[in-house]
């Protein structure tokens, strides 16, 4: 069966079409405000932000133990750097590979919470992968940082023993 339509009533159409979904989102859209309100926390200013953000890394410090070795590690790394007082580059370097492994681990523990929040009690090998991922993101920060703490004070090490 074939309607033929005049241009006019082709307009009509596609106006009411348009202000149904305009409609339908427009309801959508409060539906998820106030789930988004219900859900979490909106900060309302940025010291709350800032708020929410330590909450986080105390979190993480207080709950995973990961976390606080990497937390021991980097310490240790910008100690040593300043007792052989490595220039400020290398102590740049240092803090921000120690940095990114925080941050990985941080993220890590998000991507974990997550999943477990999805799948709940149950296995499934698409969350097992996403946290196998993380927690190998979280490695190989940890290895590229012990590497470039070895190449930046193992050369100043040598050097203060040898004098």
């Amino acid at each position: 069966m074939q309607i033929k339509l005049d241009e006019s009533a082709n307009t009509t159409i596609q106006s009411d079409m348009t202000s149904k979904i305009s409609t339908s989102a427009h309801h959508q859209l409060e539906r998820s405000d106030r789930t988004r309100v219900k859900a979490w926390r909106v900060a309302t200013s940025i010291g709350v932000s800032f708020k929410y953000a330590a909450a986080g890394v105390t979190y993480a410090y207080n709950t995973q133990r990961n976390f606080r070795i990497h937390c021991v590690m980097g310490t240790l790394a910008i100690v040593i750097g300043a007792l052989l007082q490595l220039s400020s580059v290398e102590m740049a370097v240092i803090c921000i590979t120690s940095g990114l492994v925080l941050t990985l681990e941080l993220l890590n523990t998000a991507i974990e919470s997550v999943v477990d929040l999805t799948v709940g009690q149950t296995y499934h090998e698409l969350a097992k992968i996403a946290k196998d991922c993380a927690a190998g993101a979280v490695l190989i920060s940890a290895f590229a940082s012990v590497l470039v703490g070895m190449c930046l004070v193992i050369p100043k090490a040598i050097l203060l023993f040898v004098h």
